[in-house]
């Protein structure tokens, strides 16, 4: 199985237009993305660790939507009409939040920040993690936290897995 993504009516102007403010290297994944490549073949020809993130920044910011999903012939299937979770889409929040899930992302957080980063950088990351009360709050250090790991060469090599080891609990 394999998703694809199709350029919207924004991500055609955006790239003639050069407005988003997007980087060079999520430029060029835009560019990429056509209505037939499935993920899995733009992550072998971009040899980008971070594309996961890129994606769900294209999709968040209207520049891209899910168009179909391969199935295990290799048949696109069309998306249904419900809306579709975004690519960085956490899971539902649980109510009441679950402390200790909470206390384990404010825990990953800190250690793969020291561990990929230096044991004191990004300390404002660390420190806004451990001052939220709600999963909200602490939802909002993810992209800090990603964008943090994703800068060093490790920390490249590593994003994908530890996205989703940090997504179980957050």
């Amino acid at each position: 199985m394999g998703a694809i993504f199709a350029k919207t009516p924004k991500g055609h102007e955006e790239i003639t237009v050069k407005a988003g403010g997007l980087t060079p290297r999520q430029r060029r994944v835009l560019i990429m993305i056509d209505g037939k490549r499935t993920v899995d073949e733009l992550r072998d020809m971009l040899q980008t660790s971070d594309l996961q993130n890129t994606l769900g920044l294209l999709e968040d910011s209207g520049f891209i939507e899910l168009l179909s999903i391969k199935d295990a012939q290799g048949v696109p299937q069309p998306v249904s009409d419900q809306p579709q979770a975004s690519i960085t889409a956490f899971r539902p929040a649980s109510n009441p939040p679950n402390l200790k899930e909470m206390e384990m992302a404010k825990n990953f957080i800190m250690n793969s920040l020291k561990t990929f980063c230096g044991p004191f950088a990004h300390l404002h990351i660390v420190e806004a993690a451990y001052a939220a009360q709600t999963q909200e709050n602490l939802r909002e250090q993810f992209g800090p936290w990603y964008h943090a790991i994703v800068q060093t060469r490790a920390g490249q090599r590593r994003a994908e897995e530890l996205r989703g080891q940090l997504l179980k609990v957050i």
